[in-house]
């Protein structure tokens, strides 16, 4: 393991955020795949453990949905009374923001983050309180279905049909301290549906029929386990950072595609996306641009730039980076980036200019510890037939 040291500023500005972070609340999500998995019963099982410790931990608001076996897990629990709302001859039971405030514990619960509140609330989203409640340095447990969170909107309309008009930002999910995944496969769901442990029997039979059919269950299982790898991924990434370690990690796969001005550009990005969709990983597509390389022609540039649009409708994130030392910036991003596999084209130095100049592979091969290579090579060139009467 390469361990370097921190740069001064960056050390100085990460212990200014620590600093901030330690006057404010901390956040846990129980995150789930959809409604019935058992979010709110593991939140209160979690409840219960740090009650046990003596923890100074209450009950903001929790929505049972007459489920009998999560109604059960409140008692011993202390509960703050909901905020009676009248509006438009309607009643509606809220959480109390300002009474969790004025009681400030240690920890509270506070169901179901994509709630929007009624008329007559501080804030119009229960996302907006519990942000509030953290500020104020109050631990918060909450929990969210993955249909909930913003970027994932159209996706899961497209996949259920269903528009899911309350969501939650992804920076409230992405910023949370800590994501807990609260997971049931979908028969085991289709079978709590059932059995009424979920929605009342006719409410259930509905759902079945729509939101709840398996093939919605089995997309948005894998959606949240997703969310939840790229979560861990991302804490990852902050540690190696923070820590200062240069080499790669090979806990999940990333693939980097190296294209250059030449006709290879373009099987190389068809090479990689078939790379990437086999592992199902994230990849990229990355041009290095030397000073010798800016003065090419517009033609050729022109090129480029067609290639990485491109790779961008593949999917691909493209990047373009200026250097000297080709083989240098390639690695260095390879360390920034956790990347695990390189795609690139076969070396076109053959003989002795190989070994006097070497080449862009061989670089790779001496320094890119840590991670795989995997050469393209060129299609063989069609020989002209010898009879010339056939030409």
């Amino acid at each position: 393991m390469t361990i370097q040291r921190p740069d001064p500023d960056e050390l100085l500005a990460r212990v200014n955020r620590e600093r901030a972070l330690a006057l404010r609340g901390r956040l846990k999500i129980f995150f789930g795949a959809a409604a019935g998995v058992g979010k709110t019963y593991a939140m209160l099982l979690a409840a219960k453990e740090r009650r046990a410790e003596n923890c100074d931990i209450i009950v903001g608001l929790i929505e049972t949905h007459g489920r009998k076996e999560t109604a059960a897990l409140l008692e011993g629990l202390e509960q703050l009374p909901p905020k009676v709302i009248n509006y438009r001859r309607n009643t509606f039971k809220e959480f109390d923001l300002e009474a969790a405030l004025k009681r400030k514990p240690s920890i509270i619960l506070v169901d179901e983050l994509a709630h929007s509140n009624a008329e007559g609330c501080r804030h119009p989203k229960r996302w907006q309180d519990i942000e509030e409640l953290l500020n104020a340095g109050i631990d918060v447990y909450t929990a969210l279905n993955v249909q909930h969170l913003e970027s994932l909107n159209d996706e899961i309309g497209q996949i259920s049909g269903i528009r899911v008009w309350e969501t939650v930002p992804d920076t409230v999910f992405e910023n949370a301290d800590e994501i807990e995944l609260v997971d049931l496969p979908p028969d085991d769901l289709l079978d709590r549906l059932k059995d009424g442990k979920v929605y009342l029997p006719q409410q259930a039979q509905l759902a079945i029929k729509h939101f709840f059919r398996k093939g919605n269950l089995i997309a948005l299982r894998e959606l949240a386990l997703r969310q939840t790898a790229s979560r861990v991924d991302a804490q990852m990434q902050d540690y190696r950072e923070d820590n200062a370690i240069a080499d790669v990690w090979q806990v999940s796969e990333r693939i980097m595609v190296c294209i250059g001005p030449n006709t290879l550009a373009e099987r190389l990005v068809r090479a990689g996306k078939r790379f990437a969709s086999s592992l199902r990983a994230e990849w990229l597509v990355v041009y290095v641009e030397t000073p010798e390389l800016k003065r090419m022609s517009a033609e050729k540039r022109d090129s480029v730039l067609r290639i990485l649009r491109f790779a961008e409708q593949l999917g691909a994130e493209t990047l373009v980076i200026s250097a000297f030392d080709i083989s240098a910036a390639i690695i260095n991003l390879c360390n920034e980036r956790n990347v695990t596999k390189i795609v690139l084209g076969k070396p076109t130095r053959r003989g002795w200019k190989r070994l006097l100049f070497g080449s862009l592979v061989d670089s790779l091969i001496s320094d890119a510890h840590n991670i795989n290579l995997y050469l393209l090579g060129s299609p063989k060139p069609e020989r002209l037939s010898r009879d010339k009467s056939k030409l």
